[in-house]
């Protein structure tokens, strides 16, 4: 007598990566475990988008290991209005701007971490990338701006803050749009002259950060790579290939 839910003759293939394949049938139907487990993810993911950035915890952790800090809003003023409307979450709210415009820094650096789409993503794994990335800063002897929070923010809300402080590359930390195998993934977009009306194409990319997806140390020198190159040949974006992997800069002992 067959079980009432036969598994998928390529199951062995499920152990190899998180999508969802080879999940069984029970009848016609997929067995109430992975209709649970659907539920579940979707349910993980709807909490990410929608649980509020912490910011104060955020900033606790990183004042722990030696960051200054401070907090910035968008012009999208609460989660409805960012999810309704992205261009808000591209610009600044006028006393944020004002509060920045008396910040400048002029630092090599301005590092940026964005709540973005994922709240759950900043608060596991915003400090841990930030202590890894720590290490190739004083090695190569960037100068640091401090980390800048930022509240209800888009991608391009780096460029305006960046402007602002002077820097001459930022990299920003943000939280990725959830999926149903990963709710907590942490992208760092990193842009070289960042000044408002820069494009997509002007920035570089590293996501699916985190413990099951790019480490952090992995992740530290993938960036690492491109702050250098970046400052070193005055541009980011689609000219600059991803070359990390060369091992050209030299790792912090």
């Amino acid at each position: 007598m067959k079980p009432p839910a036969e598994p998928d003759r390529w199951a062995a293939l499920a152990a190899l990566t998180p999508a969802r394949i080879a999940l069984g049938r029970a009848g016609a139907s997929l067995p109430t475990r992975e209709v649970l487990a659907f539920a579940l993810d979707h349910a993980r993911a709807r909490d990410a988008v929608h649980i509020p950035f912490d910011a104060a915890d955020v900033a606790r952790q990183l004042e722990t290991l030696g960051f200054e800090t401070l907090e910035v809003d968008s012009a999208a003023g609460d989660r409805p209005t960012y999810l309704r409307r992205p261009d808000l979450g591209r610009r600044l709210a006028p006393e944020s701007r004002a509060r920045l415009e008396g910040k400048r820094a002029d630092a090599d650096v301005q590092v940026i971490v964005a709540d973005g789409l994922s709240g759950a993503a900043v608060h596991a794994h915003a400090a841990p990338l930030l202590s890894a990335i720590a290490g190739h800063v004083k090695a190569q002897g960037w100068r640091l701006g401090p980390v800048v929070l930022a509240h209800q923010a888009r991608v391009a809300l780096g460029d305006e803050i960046g402007e602002l402080t002077g820097a001459r590359i930022v990299v920003l930390l943000v939280g990725e749009r959830p999926g149903l195998s990963a709710a907590d993934s942490l992208g760092a977009y990193l842009t070289f002259a960042p000044r408002i009306g820069r494009t997509d194409a002007e920035r570089n990319c590293i996501s699916n950060i985190r413990p099951a997806g790019l480490g952090y140390e992995a992740a530290a020198h993938r960036i690492a790579w491109h702050i250098g190159e970046s400052l070193r040949r005055g541009y980011s974006g689609i000219a600059l290939k991803d070359e990390s992997a060369s091992g050209r800069l030299e790792a912090p002992g």
